[in-house]
Parts: structure tokens; sequence; C-alpha cells
């Protein structure tokens, strides 16, 4: 079968212009004509090249805000960027940030144009069965779509088919959620009865399957459930100009049933599971190598959903992540994971750093090196911590080592010796790269003039055979969805009607396994049937498990947590003090400073909906607050 993920495809770069045909927002006049022109179902080349434009409307979570800075796991350091001005209020309905409603009102179009044509190309080029699989392929994408754009900006307008070029634009207010939800279900439905379970070849990978259709309505189902969606008396006002209330009005707590029995289902379909580094052929179980290699391995057990392809996002997201997460003078300093992140991450005994049994310290410095290291035969100077390092990162978890780069950690994407050296000042030059971030350091304040650095970059997803140095960067696919949260899903749902269910436990304890820390009722036994508790901690391990891969900002907006003061109050190190020559031993580096009192306001629960399209639509009416 031809390979649409993997390669480029010549012939999309043919269709260029009868694609851009189908580019403009989805209340565009424009004739349909190129779109469907009896020349370009005739190939099978042409129609498979139209299904992968379809899928280069799938953006990754890295091109947005949800990554980069908008909650309290990251700050991006540069300022003037976007997300700079969103987090102090400086932004409205014309500012035009991250607007994504046009963009996926493009790709439902090209999604219903190519379920329209698909079945003109000729049989002997394309077989029955493989166009009934594209065209369910179409509808998952349609779907997608459409649940993105509900995540992001609520109740949106509800298009079934092409609109003509005389269609009365106005007739198309916005749908209520609960037939927003309803219809993404039925698309994905239809979807899941022609994909099958997993694919049989590797050159498929990256195509949806029958799970990758239950995953989107385990995270759907969860949203509506949420306090946000859930008879929040803060949606009253979101009405259309009709006066039809777009917004449940009454809290439903069967809808938190309905999102465990969404998650119950994808992991009753015993297709996934999550991905230790015995999948890689080692003998023995290694957290560290497990937490961080699911990003890196193409083809695992974990991944439900995710983008294994070259266009646009994704290239930026391959160069963009590491660039952006390095440290000077290879990287940007740019994606800066905050102090209040590192905090949430346990120890090794499983606690959290605020117990007094935790053994967790803030003073003082490693006398020696990691003892267990989690393996010594891979990358053994990449985990654990070594002599010189600050108390506050010695004996934590296996993810944090995996996740977190922080000051005298030895650097990852830099391969050889020189690569590394290329990091460290002339006092620090051993041939391990340790990350100066102090203010003198080579990445520091003083020496980069990037002032609003936290002290941290985030080293998830960054590759160790990458070199920033020489901008050499492997690929490596986008996760969408991944098992771990579906199971975590699963957990909080379940706790929500019926705390004291033992599979909550039981599979929040599976991630926590995976992550080589002990179970959680093991260390603090008062949980088990605790609702409150429990919620507590079932997010926290959200927090760690999911950090920067936009869960955490979904995770805050659905729960109405966005506006918390320990939300919005952002902490870093003290990067911006002189170190007097003490490098990484020195103190007052390692104090706790704010960074930001970010700015909230409620009605930055959903996105404004840009001016430009509320101007062609009478009907459509904007976001409460906007």
């Amino acid at each position: 079968m031809r390979n649409l993920f993997n390669n480029k495809m010549a012939s999309c770069f043919l269709l260029a212009l009868l694609v851009l045909a189908g580019c403009n927002k989805y209340l565009d006049k424009k004739p349909d004509n190129l779109l469907t022109s009896d020349m370009l179902w005739q190939t099978r080349a042409n129609a498979e090249a139209y299904l992968y434009q379809v899928y280069g409307y799938v953006r990754n979570a890295g091109d947005d805000q949800t990554m980069l800075g908008f909650s309290d796991e990251t700050s991006c350091s540069i300022q003037g960027v976007a997300v700079r001005n969103m987090v102090i209020g400086n932004w409205n309905a014309q500012s035009n940030y991250w607007i994504t409603w046009s963009h996926y009102y493009s790709g439902i179009r090209q999604s219903i144009v190519f379920e329209n044509n698909i079945d003109k190309v000729p049989s002997d080029l394309l077989s029955a069965e493989l166009k009934a699989q594209y065209k369910a392929e179409a509808i998952f994408l349609r779907g997608w779509f459409y649940w993105k754009l509900l995540q992001q900006y609520g109740p949106f307008v509800k298009i079934t088919q092409l609109l003509s070029t005389n269609e009365d634009y106005n007739k198309y207010p916005r749908a209520p959620l609960d037939t927003c939800v309803d219809y993404i279900n039925q698309l994905l439905d239809r979807a899941a009865q022609t994909l099958p379970t997993s694919w049989a070849s590797s050159s498929d990978y990256g195509r949806p399957t029958r799970g990758a259709c239950l995953g989107v309505k385990s995270q759907l189902a969860l949203l509506v459930a949420s306090p946000l969606w859930n008879g929040n008396p803060g949606m009253t006002n979101l009405r259309n100009r009709d006066g039809i209330q777009l917004a449940p009005a009454q809290y439903d707590a069967n809808k938190w049933k309905k999102a465990a029995a969404a998650a119950k289902a994808l992991i009753d379909l015993n297709e996934y599971k999550l991905f230790t580094n015995k999948d890689e052929g080692d003998a023995d179980f290694d957290p560290y190598l497990s937490v961080r290699n699911l990003f890196l391995t193409s083809w695992n057990s974990e991944i439900v959903f995710c983008t294994n392809k070259y266009d646009q996002y994704n290239d930026a997201w391959q160069y963009g992540i590491e660039k952006r997460c390095a440290p000077a003078p290879g990287g940007f300093n740019m994606q800066n994971a905050t102090q209040n992140v590192v905090d949430a991450f346990y120890m090794r005994n499983g606690r959290t750093i605020d117990d007094p049994q935790s053994t967790y310290s803030e003073t003082g410095f490693a006398i020696a090196d990691d003892p267990a290291r989690y393996g010594e035969k891979r990358d053994a100077r990449n985990r654990g911590y070594i002599i010189g390092n600050s108390n506050m990162y010695v004996n934590r978890e296996p993810r944090f080592y995996a996740y977190i780069l922080y000051n005298g950690k030895p650097l990852l994407p830099a391969p050889t010796t020189d690569d590394k050296n290329f990091y460290s000042s002339a006092a620090n030059v051993d041939g391990r790269g340790r990350a100066e971030f102090y203010y003198t350091g080579k990445s520091g304040v003083g020496t980069t003039n990037v002032v609003d650095m936290t002290g941290y970059c985030v080293q998830k997803f960054v590759n160790p055979a990458s070199n920033i140095r020489q901008d050499q960067v492997p690929f490596r696919p986008f996760i969408h969805i991944r098992y771990a949260e579906i199971l975590l899903n699963y957990a909080e749902a379940l706790n929500e009607y019926d705390p004291t269910n033992p599979d909550i436990l039981k599979y929040l304890n599976q991630v926590r396994d995976r992550a080589g820390i002990p179970h959680l009722e093991d260390v603090y036994p008062s949980v088990a049937g605790n609702q409150a508790t429990l919620r507590k901690f079932i997010l926290r391990e959200r927090q760690v498990e999911l950090c920067f891969e936009g869960d955490r900002y979904q995770t805050l907006l659905r729960r109405l947590l966005m506006g918390a003061p320990e939300n919005r109050t952002i902490y870093r190190m003290n990067t911006i003090t002189t170190d007097n020559g003490q490098g990484f031993a020195f103190v007052d580096f390692y104090k706790r400073i704010v960074l930001q009192n970010r700015y909230w306001d409620n009605k930055m629960y959903l996105f404004p909906i840009a001016q430009d399209d509320i101007d062609k639509n009478n009907a459509l009416v904007q976001n409460p607050g906007w």
C-alpha cells in the first residue's frame, strides 16, 4: 500500500493550486469546480494526495499555547510572543492568537469533498475496500476537527455538507453543546465501523484505528462531564441570538459515568499497554528509559493516535521542539519548565516533596553520584543526580530526570564529548556539558540576555541522539493520545461517581508502576475511598505523567482551575542574581522567586472566535466576555 505518512508525496505539490481552493474559511463563497473536477479523481495518486492534505489539518499541540506557556507548567522566556501577551490579558477577538476556527473548517470542508468524490476513482485503480477505508479515515478526521473546535471554542456551527455558492450563510448559528457532542460521536462511530483495531504494516502508522475513535470519545466525554460544561453557571449567557441556550444549565452526575465507560471501552480493546524499555529488547525494566523513549519510538504499544509524517506543521515540531527546549548557546532557552511543575514531581519513594517523610531537602548539595541510576548500561550520566547537584534534585522520581533539565545536569542533545564541552564554561569543561543556568553560565541571563528564564528547560521529547549544536534532529512522532492518558481518564471519571471502586487505584497504579514509584495506597493508606484526596492525587498524576503534552492546560480549563491563585503565581529559581564565580554551588540560585502573577479572566476559559469570522455570519455569536 502506498505510504502516505512517512514520506512527502510529490503529487501533493502538483495539487497545490487545487487544494488552495479548499483552504478558505468555511463561510467563504468559493466554487467547488476545481475541487471536484473529473481529472482530480481519475488517478489514485491524486486521490490519495488529497487525503494526505486532509491529514495536514491535524495540528500538533506543540504549535500552540498549550505547550508554550499558558498553563502553570511552562513559561516562554522570549518576550513579545503571543502567549506572553495572553498571560497578561493583552488579547481580544482581533488579536488573532492561535486562531484555528477557519483552519479546522477548511479541514472539515476538504474531508467532505473527499468523502463525496473518492468513489469516482476507477475501480481498477482503487478497490472498493480501500475506498471504504479512506472514506472512514476522512470521517474520523472530520470528527477530530470538530472535537478540536469544541475543545477550544465550545459549541460550533454544525456543517454536514458542502454549502452552495448561493447559500444564505446567516442561517447557520452555533449548535447546542449536546448536539455538537452527539455529532462528533456519530462521526467517530461511523469511522470505527470500518477502521481496523490495528494496522498490520508500519507503513500505515499514523492512520486512525478503532482505538483512536474510542480515544477521542474518551477525551470528549471527560470534557463534557467536567465543571466547565457540566452545569457551569458561567456559561448561562452563552446563547444564540434567538435565545437558545448553548451550554447545559444543569449538572448531570451521570456524565462522569459515561466518561468512565468511554475510557473503559478503549481499555477493554486489549490493544494497548504502557510502553517500557523491555519493548525495545532490554532484559531488565528501567523506568527512566521507559518514560523517556516512549516519545522517541515511532511504533510502540502506548500510542493510540499520533502524527507520523512530515508537513509544514510537523517539520516545525521536529526541529522547533529541540531548539526551543535546548539551552544556549546551541538552543533558544525558550520553553522553560516552571518551579511549579518541578515541585509536583514525586520523590523516589513516591511521596510529595512537602511530606516530612519524603527525605526532600532544599539545602546543600549532593556529595556522591546517584548509586541507583536505573541501570548503568545506557545513558548512565543522563539520569539520576551527580556530585554537586542541589539536594532539591536528589532522589526524585525517574520522570523528573527524564523530563526536566535543571542547573548542573548533564546535557542530553549533545552526543559527543566535544559537543558537550561546547555548552560548558572553561571551569566546567569535563565532557559532561552540565547545563549552566546560573547568571554568568553559558545558558545564563548574563550571557544570553534572556531575562525571564526559570532555571529549567523542558527535556521531554528531546532525543539524546540529537545534536543541537549541529542542528541535527532525529524524527519522532507527535503523540495526540496515549494509553496512559486513557487510564487516568478512567480513574478520574470513576472517582467522581464511584469513589470506592477498586479500579481507581488499580489503573492509577499502573501509571505509577511504569514510572518506578510505589503504589499510592502503599505510601498514603488513607486515600482509598476518599474522593477528595483521590481527586487531588489523580490530578497531580496527570500533571506529572502528561506534563508538557498540553494536558495540564486542558485539565485546568475543564476543571475551572485556571483562575486559582496557586495556578497563576508562577515561580522560578533566582536566575538573575550574581554568582560570584561559584557556579553550580551558588546557594542563592536555589531560592524560589516569583516569575509572574498571571492575569486571569473567566472569559478566557474559551477562546474568542476571530472577529473576521463573526463579521461574516450574523447568526454567529461570540463567546461570553469577548
